[in-house]
């Protein structure tokens, strides 16, 4: 009977030896497809609960890597899986983090981050070579622990105050260090490697702490939902009356729209905001200029008005400006502290008619 599990065993062994780079692919946009599934249809509480649920399976599957010589059925088996966990695990971890922060920020702007968790989300093709090492998977399980930690520490505090980002860090350090240490007293290999896995994570608190102060992380839990650049926005009770250009689809999917208005106009940009039901907060509208001969953008307002969440289809507000000169402009919505949610790129160009315009409602 044990030669004939024995067997049973060989013969799944070498079936996930020969098909790992395709299986091990598959398992991670299985995780991320779950994920883009899950997170629109759930409530949020809901969501951070599996999230928790991913972070304790990928702990314990890194640990079943280092269990070797072990003779029980079930723990043979978790074992030769526990790469195909971590695998899932992992990229529903990193596929969360990337949709979370993706929607609450100018990729422009927080290009480095995103695109660190979307390279650490394929880098599956070295899994063989570099993720069997103890400093890189553990590296990359406290990187998601870290943005996990501060996305939830956002929600369950309903604020975007530095402290519970770097709360979150702290915490997240701990957690990871308790469950460090647990693996080093068990296991030569973490041992050996010990002192490289803190350098690591340290290095990631920091580097983590110096994007955020930077403002190249989003501010989550704020997400643009919609912004752009108009003749005239005035409210109606719940709803907002927009003037706009009568543009084709082609215009209107241009990275930069071009308004068309006489020298004395006021030019409008509204933007839409969701955030949480209990996060009231404070929208700045960053006006600037190309400067041609400088080759620079130029600050020419800060634009601000407050803002409370809860609302599905997000907060609406808009700014006004008076005596805008022609050229290329941009508008940063941001938070107080300068972190950007979204931009607007447009040029302004003087025209004695105006051209036709249409209204929407919002």
């Amino acid at each position: 009977m044990k030669e004939k599990v024995k067997l049973q065993y060989q013969k799944w062994k070498h079936f996930f030896e020969k098909y790992e780079r395709v299986l091990l692919p598959v398992t991670l946009l299985f995780g991320v497809a779950v994920d883009f599934v899950t997170f629109k249809s759930i409530q949020i509480q809901t969501a951070f609960l599996i999230l928790v649920v991913h972070i304790v399976v990928a702990g314990i599957a890194i640990t079943l890597l280092y269990i070797v010589n072990y003779k029980g059925k079930i723990i043979s088996y978790l074992c030769l899986l526990a790469p195909y966990f971590i695998q899932f695990s992992l990229g529903a971890l990193l596929s969360a983090s990337l949709i979370f922060y993706w929607f609450s920020g100018a990729f422009s702007v927080s290009w480095p981050f995103l695109l660190t968790i979307a390279f650490l989300m394929l880098s599956n093709e070295v899994f063989r070579t570099a993720y069997v090492k103890p400093v890189v998977h553990m590296s990359v399980y406290y990187f998601v622990l870290f943005s996990v930690f501060a996305v939830i520490f956002s929600y369950l505090f309903n604020s975007i105050e530095p402290i519970f980002f770097v709360a979150a860090g702290i915490l997240s350090l701990g957690f990871f260090f308790l469950y460090l240490s647990a693996l080093v007293r068990y296991f030569e290999k973490v041992r050996t490697a010990g002192k490289q896995v803190i350098v690591c994570s340290l290095s990631i608190f920091v580097v983590m702490n110096v994007l955020y102060f930077l403002n190249l992380i989003p501010p989550i839990p704020l997400s643009l939902r919609e912004a752009g650049v108009y003749h005239s926005v005035t409210r109606s009770g719940s709803q907002y009356k927009i003037l706009d250009e009568k543009r084709s689809l082609i215009e209107r999917v241009l990275p930069v729209q071009t308004i068309h208005i006489k020298k004395s106009d006021r030019v409008f940009v509204f933007s839409s905001i969701f955030a949480p039901t209990k996060l009231n907060t404070t929208v700045v509208h960053n006006w600037q200029i190309y400067d041609e001969e400088k080759h620079a953008w130029i600050q020419k307002d800060r634009l601000s008005f407050s803002m409370t969440g809860g609302r599905n289809d997000g907060y609406r507000g808009y700014s006004v400006k008076t005596s805008v000169t022609a050229g290329l402009w941009r508008v940063d919505v941001e938070t107080k502290r300068g972190q950007i949610l979204g931009r607007v790129r447009f040029r302004v160009e003087n025209v004695v008619e105006l051209p036709k315009l249409i209204g929407i409602t919002r």
